[in-house]
């Protein structure tokens, strides 16, 4: 009975060991092609559509999906603020220019023939006095007349005789018009009014949207009637032109991306179509990403690199998140 029962355990225990086997070696075959296919995606250069100028979003003249030009305007911000920043602007440059003309043009005809008339006024002062002044001066030389006289119609000729020359000066300065000083400060204020008409109407530019290179858009973000503030992002636009495959490969697969290499790319979602590359980019992912340790009890960490493909030509149909495969 016992011998029978020995019998019956040996094929239990073949077939134990051939399971044990089985698993052992299926776990080989596993692990021995792990990672040897390196799976990655593409990406695509993408810029965003914003502008300087707060406001409304009046118009939004471009859809998802829209592929545009460099120079198309696609979306146009109200800012009334902006406007009534270039009236402004505008009546301080005209009153500037209104103040340089008359420093440039010196005083009217009006003003000088004024001050010619007081400067002829002054001299027929001065001649009176003179004459008056030579008749005392006889007259007290002869005794005539006391000093105390002479002393005033000198007084009253020297004065006469400062005002004239007050007189001329006011002349000459209405003939000469303003001082050099006063026409250059009036000629630069000129241009501060024309530099702050120039600002505003660079913001007035900035209300309509422009696309700074050919692409398509991806990404709309307000809706007509909405606030948007300065710098905020209207839309993406994706440089269709520039695409490229990025890869998260750990360090002991890199022997298969060197820098500036040519290798082999598969794109699934083109029938597996086969493309060529070239390796222009690798950089540590830093230690926020995922180590590897080698062994169990960890000799050391391998570190994961992104490494970036850009294609040596573009294939038809290419797409941003298309996955990409290097096949060992």
């Amino acid at each position: 009975m016992k011998k029978n029962s020995n019998l019956n355990i040996i094929p239990a225990l073949l077939i134990l060991a051939g399971v044990i086997v089985a698993v052992v070696l299926g776990s080989m075959y596993a692990f021995e092609g792990e990672d040897e296919t390196l799976q990655g995606q593409v990406e695509v250069t993408e810029y965003r559509v914003s502008g300087k100028v707060p406001g409304r979003v009046l118009e939004i003249l471009v859809h998802e999906g829209d592929f545009v030009h460099k120079g198309d305007i696609l979306a146009v911000i109200e800012a009334p603020e902006v406007d009534a920043k270039l009236l402004q602007a505008q009546a301080a440059e005209a009153a500037a220019s209104a103040l340089s003309d008359k420093a440039q043009n010196g005083a009217q005809k009006e003003d000088i023939q004024g001050a010619y008339e007081l400067w002829q006024k002054a001299i027929a002062a001065k001649d009176v006095m003179e004459k008056s002044y030579v008749r005392i001066k006889r007259l007290t030389d002869e005794g005539v007349m006391p000093q105390q006289k002479l002393d005033e119609i000198t007084a009253q000729r020297d004065a006469a005789i400062a005002t004239e020359r007050a007189a001329k000066s006011q002349y000459d300065k209405a003939l000469s018009g303003a001082r050099q000083e006063d026409k250059r400060a009036a000629a630069a204020q000129v241009k501060r009014a024309q530099g702050a008409i120039t600002e505003v109407n660079a913001y007035k530019r900035e209300t309509k949207l422009v696309a700074s290179a050919d692409g398509e858009v991806t990404e709309i973000f307000p809706q007509v009637g909405e606030l948007v503030g300065t710098g905020a992002p209207v839309m993406n636009v994706a440089v269709t032109s520039d695409l490229w495959m990025t890869f998260n490969v750990r360090e002991d697969h890199l022997s298969r991306l060197p820098m500036k290499q040519k290798v082999k790319l598969t794109i699934p979602a083109l029938g597996g179509k086969e493309v060529e590359g070239v390796v222009y980019f690798m950089k540590d992912l830093g230690s926020y990403a995922a180590w590897k340790a080698t062994k169990t009890t960890g000799q050391f960490d391998m570190k994961t690199f992104e490494v970036r493909v850009r294609p040596t030509s573009m294939p038809d149909g290419l797409r941003p998140g298309m996955s990409v495969l290097i096949k060992k």
